[in-house]
């Protein structure tokens, strides 16, 4: 939805990247509270749906990488929803969650929002095709980043 808008009004199109941004932390957020308040409520539910395996994934990282996590689900194309609602079931600290969720949905908007900027229709009609190869590079860029500086600590 966000790039047919940016591609239609270009001049706009930091605008629908903010909009989105805060949207989907605004749903983060639910999502959170879902998982903090409610999780013994909808886990029997999960557990008959095909997002119990995300859910059981989502909570195995934030055991390992804590909030990073949400970074990395906020920017892939992993389902964003599952990782919000393991976070708040994980009891992940909510400034953290926070945070990682604005840079990693944030850095996936307005990365969307750049390329249609730059590229237009023609990165408009390639976009859809790799955004996940897209998403994962960045991603890996982000890990490799991250690795260097705690070997340098």
């Amino acid at each position: 939805m966000l790039a047919p808008m940016c591609l239609a009004e270009r001049k706009r199109a930091w605008r629908y990247a903010t909009v989105t941004t805060i949207a989907s932390v605004a749903g983060g957020v639910a999502g959170y509270l879902i998982g903090y308040f409610l999780i013994e409520l909808i886990e029997p539910w999960l557990q008959t749906t095909h997002y119990w395996e995300g859910y059981t994934k989502a909570r195995d990282w934030f055991e390992t990488w804590g909030v990073l996590a949400v970074f990395v689900a906020g920017f892939s194309p992993i389902p964003y929803k599952i990782f919000t609602i393991a976070a708040g079931a994980a009891m992940l600290t909510f400034p953290g969650f926070v945070i990682a969720s604005f840079l990693g949905r944030g850095g996936r908007f307005f990365l969307v929002a750049g390329f249609i900027v730059a590229g237009g229709e023609r990165m408009a009609t390639m976009l859809p095709k790799y955004v996940e190869r897209i998403g994962w590079g960045v991603v890996s860029v982000a890990a490799v980043a991250v690795g260097i500086l705690m070997l340098k600590e």
